[in-house]
């Protein structure tokens, strides 16, 4: 009987080992992290300019793919230029008229002086010479300037890319009479994303705890400061901040900023919605943990934690920033060298006792 009591008690110990759950388990540990503030901003193209016409007539032709990269100078539209070449004739024919008379006229003009001198014509004969060898010069220099417009003119009838850069669809099809001048009718516009600015907004209050912080806007902390979008995207990016506007916003309260970022494959575009991860000082005793031995439920974040006697305990937390990607500081709940699971969430309870396989 003595014998089967302890075979029973055995196999029961056994049953009861086999039924704890074996779970991983970390140790929340310290380290010297830096603290962000987030702020939503927008990535704007660090050059934008609009295609327009110059000038007046019916547009002809579009040469351009939409969306497609082109270069500065490279023809996109033109326009009708009949009445344009016709005005540079018109002006190139008055200028040879007035180079004749001019000609013609400062002959005179020499020759009348040597009369005068001779006593063989009156004075006023040589001023009336003179008179109009100067008016056919001032007719050369009207016709020169002329000739300038027009052929400027004619050299507007063909849109150029004013910048290198990636273009919009057309805003004016083909057979359509647009306009020049002052009212200049927008054809298209072109995006240089090469570079690009992430821009944003903060209260002149956290404008001010930036200025105290170390080594102020311009110190290293504002350099690679970190940008997420909506959507993970293909690369990391960050931008260094160079512009903080003179003045705060006083019907906002807030304080424009401005940093750059590159854009090498060309998959981040201008009007994109993007948070910045502003940083405003260090905590060198940060609490890391995890990051995906943090759930929520109705009552907000916890982690499941282990006391001394391998219990799980439900700890609620309060959460902080991410850190390098795949861990979290945790601003309460948690100290540092407390065990807590780090995977398979859904499989243990509060009070349930585990056997820990330590990961870290």
């Amino acid at each position: 009987m003595i014998l089967a009591a302890g075979a029973a008690g055995c196999r029961k110990q056994q049953k009861a080992e086999a039924q704890t759950p074996e779970v991983d388990v970390a140790t929340a540990y310290t380290d010297s992290v830096v603290l962000y503030h987030t702020y939503p901003g927008e990535i704007v193209a660090a050059t934008t300019a609009d295609v327009v016409a110059r000038v007046n007539g019916q547009l002809l032709t579009c040469s351009y793919e939409p969306g497609s990269y082109v270069r500065k100078g490279q023809t996109l539209f033109t326009i009708e230029s009949t009445q344009y070449r016709d005005a540079l004739s018109q002006a190139t024919a008055s200028l040879a008229n007035a180079r004749s008379e001019y000609e013609y006229y400062s002959k005179q003009y020499a020759a009348l002086q040597k009369a005068l001198e001779a006593d063989a014509v009156s004075k006023m004969e040589v001023l009336q010479a003179k008179s109009s060898m100067e008016q056919a010069q001032a007719a050369m220099k009207t016709a020169e300037a002329a000739i300038s417009t027009a052929r400027t003119n004619l050299g507007y009838c063909t849109v150029t890319a004013p910048v290198s850069g990636y273009i919009s669809e057309r805003l004016v099809d083909p057979g359509n009479y647009v306009g020049g001048g002052m009212g200049a009718v927008k054809l298209a516009t072109i995006y240089d994303n090469t570079s690009l600015q992430a821009v944003f907004s903060l209260s002149d209050s956290q404008y001010e705890l930036l200025v105290g912080s170390q080594g102020g806007i311009g110190g290293p902390l504002y350099r690679d400061v970190p940008l997420t979008f909506r959507q993970p995207m293909s690369r990391s990016y960050t931008t260094d901040l160079y512009y903080t506007a003179p003045s705060v916003d006083t019907s906002t309260g807030t304080v424009t900023m401005k940093g750059k970022l590159s854009n090498p494959d060309n998959e981040l575009k201008s009007g994109m919605y993007v948070t910045v991860s502003l940083p405003y000082g260090e905590n060198p005793k940060a609490v890391i943990v995890s990051d995906a031995s943090i759930a929520t439920d109705q009552r907000g974040k916890y982690m499941y934690t282990l006391n001394d006697s391998d219990k799980v305990v439900y700890t609620p937390i309060k959460a902080g920033d991410l850190y390098q990607d795949t861990l979290r500081v945790v601003e309460s709940g948690i100290k540092p060298g407390e065990r807590y699971i780090s995977k398979a969430l859904l499989t243990v309870r509060p009070g349930e006792t585990v056997k820990p396989r330590q990961t870290r």
